[in-house]
C-alpha cells in the first residue's frame, strides 16, 4: 500500500510542476524546505533522544498561533518531554521559529514512505499530535508501526469534507480507526469522525479561545496604533484575512463612507502573502491614496489606506478595529476564516454567508447576538454604514462579542488532560 502511495504521489508531483513553477516565478521567490520535505529532514541541534518526546504539527500560520498556548501549557505540565514543533509552509516554518526560540522547529515530511521514515527516525517521537486534522497515510501506518501515540488536537471536519471522506470510507475508516485519540471542536465534529471509524473522541472545545488576546492595552496593539498613528476619535475598520474579491468590496464601500464619515481609517490584510502585489495594484488602480505598512517608517497621512504586507500582525491589528469584517466569507469558495480574534477585542464583527469552517462559533456568535452576518454585498456596504454611524450598537455588539468568547475559554487544559491519559500506555 506504501508503494502505491508513494506513485500516485510521485504522479500528482509531476502534473502540478508546471504549476509550482510558474506559481514560483510569479511571487519571484523559490520553494523552501523542499530537499527537507523529500527526503524527511528533521535533525536539529535541539533534538535529544534521552527523554520523551511530544511532536506537534501545524500545518501553517493559523495552526502555529494555535499551538503557541498548547505547547507552552504542555511544557508546564509535563516538563521532563521534549517537545518538537513541525509546520508545511515556508511562512509557517518562519512563524514557527519566531515563536518557538528555543524548541527544534523542522518541516513536516511529504508522505513517501522514505521521508516519513526517515522523519520518524530522526525525531524518535513518543506521541504525535497533529492540529485540526490533517492526515497522512503514510505517516499514520509508520507512526503504528512504531508504537508512536497519534493524536488530532482541536479536530474539526466540516460537513462538506464529511460528505467527501463518507465517499471513501471503507479506504478512510481504517486510517482513522488508528488514530489514538481526537479532541473534537464540537459534538457535529465528534460525530463526523465516528463515522469514519475513529474510536477515541472527545469533545474539549475550540482552542482558538484561549489563544486570543481580549486586551487592546497589549503591547504589540499599542505599537501598532502609534506607528499607523491613529488618533482619538477615528474610527478605525479592519477588513482581514481577505481574499478576492473582497478588497475591491471594501475599497467602494470605504470610497462612499469616507464622504459620510471623514474621520474613517480602512486596514486591509489579505489573507495570502502572494497576494500582496496584487491587492497594492488594485489600491493604486483606485485612485485613493494608500500605503504599504512594508514601506511605512513614520504615520501616514489621515487619509490614507493602509494596506498589511507583512507576515503575523493580524491578531494585533484586530485590536486596533472599531469595526471588523472577517474574510474568505463572501463568495463561497473557502468558507469563511478566524473571527474569534476580532470578537476577543469587542470590535463590531461582521462576515459573509459562507463560513462552514466556522460554523459553530458562528452559529454561536449570532445566538449571542454578538455578531453579523451579511448575505452579499449590499447588505455589506449596509452594515458598514450603520455601525460606523451607530456607536451604541458597536459598542453593545463588541461587548457581547467579548463576553461570548471569555465564557468559551479552557479547552486548553481540557484537551492536555485527555493527552496526560496517554502516557501510562506509551510507558509501558
Amino acid at each position: 500500500m506504501g508503494y502505491l502511495l508513494n506513485f500516485i504521489y510521485v504522479l500528482a508531483w509531476l502534473a502540478m510542476t508546471p504549476w509550482l513553477c510558474w506559481q514560483a516565478w510569479i511571487r519571484k521567490k523559490p520553494a523552501r524546505g523542499l530537499v527537507a520535505k523529500w527526503l524527511g529532514r528533521a535533525d536539529h541541534p535541539r533534538l535529544t533522544n534521552d527523554r520523551p518526546t511530544a511532536w506537534f504539527h501545524g500545518v501553517s500560520v493559523g495552526e502555529i498561533h494555535l499551538l503557541r498556548q498548547v505547547v507552552a501549557r504542555f511544557r508546564t505540565r509535563f516538563p521532563d518531554w521534549q517537545c518538537v514543533v513541525s509546520t508545511t509552509t515556508a511562512t509557517g516554518h518562519d512563524e514557527a521559529c519566531k515563536h518557538f526560540t528555543d524548541l527544534p522547529v523542522v518541516y513536516w515530511p511529504f508522505d513517501f514512505t522514505w521521508a516519513v521514515a526517515n522523519a520518524l527516525h530522526t525525531i524518535r517521537p513518543t506521541l504525535v499530535v497533529l492540529s485540526e486534522g490533517e492526515l497522512w497515510p503514510n505517516f499514520i501506518r509508520a507512526a503504528k508501526k512504531q508504537n508512536v501515540a497519534v493524536a488530532i488536537l482541536n479536530a474539526r471536519m466540516s460537513p462538506r469534507s464529511a460528505k467527501r471522506f463518507q465517499t471513501f470510507r471503507s479506504l478512510v475508516a481504517s486510517l482513522f480507526a488508528q488514530v489514538d485519540w481526537i479532541g473534537a471542536q464540537n459534538d457535529e465534529y465528534r460525530t463526523h469522525y465516528q463515522q469514519l471509524g475513529a474510536a477515541n473522541v472527545v469533545v474539549t472545545g475550540n482552542i482558538k479561545y484561549d489563544g486570543v488576546n481580549t486586551d487592546r492595552t497589549n503591547v504589540k496593539t499599542l505599537a501598532m496604533r502609534d506607528l499607523v498613528g491613529i488618533a482619538p476619535g477615528e474610527l478605525v475598520w479592519v477588513i482581514g484575512s481577505t481574499q478576492d474579491p473582497e478588497e475591491s468590496l471594501a475599497i467602494e464601500i470605504y470610497r462612499n463612507a469616507k464622504a459620510r464619515f471623514p474621520q474613517l481609517r480602512l486596514i486591509v490584510v489579505p489573507r495570502h502573502p502572494e497576494r500582496f502585489d496584487e491587492v497594492a495594484r488594485l489600491l493604486a488602480n483606485s485612485g485613493l491614496p494608500f500605503v504599504r505598512r512594508s514601506a511605512l517608517a513614520s504615520p501616514p497621512s489621515c487619509e490614507a489606506i493602509l494596506l498589511i504586507d507583512t507576515i503575523g500582525e493580524l491578531g494585533a491589528i484586530w485590536g486596533l478595529a472599531d469595526v471588523a469584517y472577517v474574510g474568505g466569507s463572501l463568495d463561497g469558495k473557502r468558507g469563511g476564516q478566524n473571527m474569534i480574534e476580532p470578537s476577543a477585542y469587542g470590535a463590531a464583527v461582521c462576515f459573509g454567508p459562507h463560513t462552514w469552517n466556522f460554523k459553530q462559533t458562528v452559529a454561536d456568535l449570532l445566538a449571542s447576538a454578538a455578531a453579523i452576518q451579511v448575505r452579499n454585498a449590499d447588505e455589506l456596504e449596509a452594515t458598514i454604514l450603520r455601525l460606523l454611524a451607530d456607536a451604541n450598537e458597536r459598542q453593545r455588539l463588541g461587548a457581547a462579542a467579548r463576553r461570548f468568547v471569555l465564557s468559551q475559554q479552557g479547552a486548553t487544559e481540557r484537551s492536555l488532560d485527555e493527552l496526560a491519559k496517554l502516557f501510562p500506555r506509551l510507558a509501558a
